[in-house]
């Protein structure tokens, strides 16, 4: 009789540890999310923020150098042409002046100067 009054006394010792447990489990996960919780969410927000801010940095670098690079080859294309426009003159200018040699341009010889 003995041994059957020691299972249910450690039975009954096992169920109050175990409710001792479960409550002092339940009132911990309740502080968590009451105190700990606020500040998990404040990290992960601070964390975003952070990402957010990269993110644009990155963006603004990529558009400027887009930027650069289009008005580096606006500016090239329009000096290309500009050069084509010059040389295109420049032969037309020279059959020009060969076919009437008569005539001479106001700008290839200047008039002398008087003292």
């Amino acid at each position: 009789m003995g041994k059957q009054y020691n299972k249910v006394q450690k039975r009954r010792r096992r169920k109050q540890y175990f409710k001792r447990k479960r409550e002092q489990t339940k009132s911990s996960i309740a502080l968590k999310k009451s105190s700990g919780g606020t500040s998990a969410s404040a990290k992960k927000a601070a964390k975003k923020a952070a990402a957010k801010k990269t993110a644009k940095k990155a963006a603004k670098k990529t558009v400027k150098k887009a930027a650069k690079k289009t008005a580096k080859k606006t500016a090239k294309k329009t000096a290309k042409k500009t050069a084509k426009k010059a040389a295109k003159k420049a032969v037309e200018e020279k059959p020009a002046a060969e076919e009437a040699p008569g005539k001479e341009s106001s700008a290839a010889k200047e008039p002398p100067a008087t003292e």
